[in-house]
């Protein structure tokens, strides 16, 4: 018997803007059968699958993944010990199921559960400061402030789709950001061998209507940093809404924000959100492919990838990080459900660390949290030039993952088996309730120890 798909075949036909009769015309079957499967009465047969597949390709697989996605969640949602005891979970998994507004909710709520006994959990923030709002850094707050919002901004990601249309190219060259920038910005690209070896990458002067690049930067950088300005120029009053509406109270919290959110319509300016998408899809997020065909760095495609996440055309749920050489993780986000330590440095065995000692080397690895829940993590170390002998390069790593159940859709994945064991790993040392892990350096704040004044081990501690 097939799947009841009701709700995704009502949506479906929304989107697309039809009714039913001009709907079943298409799937070839009458409107009382159609009007039967979107009312939940029958069931989808493998027939009908496969005509709305090849009628509606691009956006009933977009549902049919979300569905996927949906299912995976509820499980996950009764996989807790919050649900032991339950009775016969495969009928509440197909009542939940044929009932997706009821779903969305209990997920939602269980979601926020978690995160809040994560945050019970970050005892590690007490040593780090004395008041949760008021020891927060600028910074902290921003970052906090992105994550919040699923990194994904809406209204920017929209504006800046539309504009790389309209500038042309796919994506848009140098030459025609360039030009763009001139025609409806009257501003003017220099170049100065100077600005790069004096540690600066971009200068605008908003009097002479100039931007200036240091002559030694990569072309995707400079790309980026034209894309930038642009971002700037034309998105403000975008962007002066956010920050308006974010709350965010100091002047240096707003313009830190001022600035990310111009990275990020930098990105969504070169990176298109539906373009980028189904290439991404095409190539199973494979970066250097990506990197390729959109001009754009290693960094710049990974970070992108981890704001697909727009409701009516999610992508693969991604976690990004950049880690420097001490550790220090710099950028992170997550659409997963692994969190990263918001004090604190990441868990030694996971393989970022690795990539930062080797630059130029993809490394992947397949990791299990505490929690059980593992993921496929692919990291590269990258090393950016001072542009200077007296200035050493900056040398650190960026990391993309995935959950295991997206493995099929990830590149990095191929020579991994899945199902075999994976490396355990924990946020950070301080969180980890691992009993046995010789890597330690702190024991988890949790959790009792013993010491044995006979005995010694890696650890010289036994965690209880």
């Amino acid at each position: 018997m097939g799947d009841y798909v009701g709700a995704d075949l009502r949506a479906l036909r929304a989107s697309q803007g039809l009714r039913q009769a001009e709907m079943a015309r298409r799937l070839d079957i009458s409107v009382s059968y159609l009007s039967q499967l979107e009312n939940d009465v029958r069931p989808l047969t493998a027939a009908v699958a496969a005509r709305l597949a090849e009628t509606f390709p691009l956006d009933w697989t977009d549902r049919r993944m979300a569905r996927g996605r949906r299912a995976a969640s509820l499980v996950d949602l009764l996989d807790d010990p919050l649900f032991d005891g339950l009775d016969d979970r495969g009928r509440i998994l197909k009542v939940l199921e044929r009932q997706p507004v009821l779903a969305e909710r209990i997920v939602r709520l269980h979601s926020s559960w978690r995160e809040m006994q994560e945050r019970r959990s970050m005892a590690d923030e007490e040593l780090a400061v004395s008041a949760a709002e008021r020891g927060r850094l600028p910074w902290e707050r921003v970052r906090d402030w992105f994550h919040e919002a699923g990194n994904y901004i809406h209204a920017l990601d929209v504006a800046a789709e539309a504009l790389s249309a309209e500038i042309a190219g796919a994506p848009p060259r140098e030459t025609d950001l360039a030009a763009f920038l001139l025609a409806r910005h009257d501003v003017v690209l220099r170049d100065d061998s100077k600005a790069i070896g004096d540690g600066v990458l971009r200068r605008f002067d908003a009097d002479s209507r100039r931007l200036t690049l240091g002559r030694a930067l990569p072309p995707e950088t400079r790309r980026f940093m034209i894309a930038n300005q642009i971002a700037q120029l034309s998105f403000g009053g975008i962007i002066a809404q956010i920050v308006s509406a974010s709350g965010l109270p100091s002047v240096e919290e707003r313009h830190l924000l001022e600035a990310g959110l111009a990275n990020y319509g930098a990105s969504a300016l070169l990176m298109p959100y539906g373009l980028f998408r189904r290439h991404a899809r095409l190539v199973r997020h494979d970066i250097d492919r990506l990197r390729e065909r959109f001009a754009t760095s290693f960094e710049q495609t990974c970070h992108r990838l981890s704001m697909l996440q727009r409701p009516d055309a999610l992508g693969v749920p991604f976690f990004f990080c950049r880690v420097d050489m001490a550790g220090n993780i710099t950028k992170r986000h997550s659409a997963t459900r692994l969190q990263f330590a918001r004090f604190g440095g990441a868990c030694p065995l996971w393989i970022v660390h690795e990539a930062v000692a080797i630059p130029d080397r993809v490394l992947v690895q397949l990791a299990e949290m505490p929690d059980g829940v593992r993921y496929v993590s692919m990291a590269k170390g990258l090393v950016k030039p001072s542009g200077s002998y007296s200035r050493p390069p900056r040398r650190y790593a960026v990391a993309l993952g995935c959950e295991a159940d997206h493995a099929a859709s990830f590149v990095y994945a191929d020579g991994i088996d899945v199902e075999g064991p994976g490396t355990p790993i924990g946020a950070t040392c301080r969180l980890c309730p691992r009993r046995d892990c010789d890597q330690r350096a702190f024991p988890p704040t949790e959790r009792p120890i013993a010491v044995d004044m006979h005995l010694r081990r890696f650890v010289p501690y036994r965690v209880l």
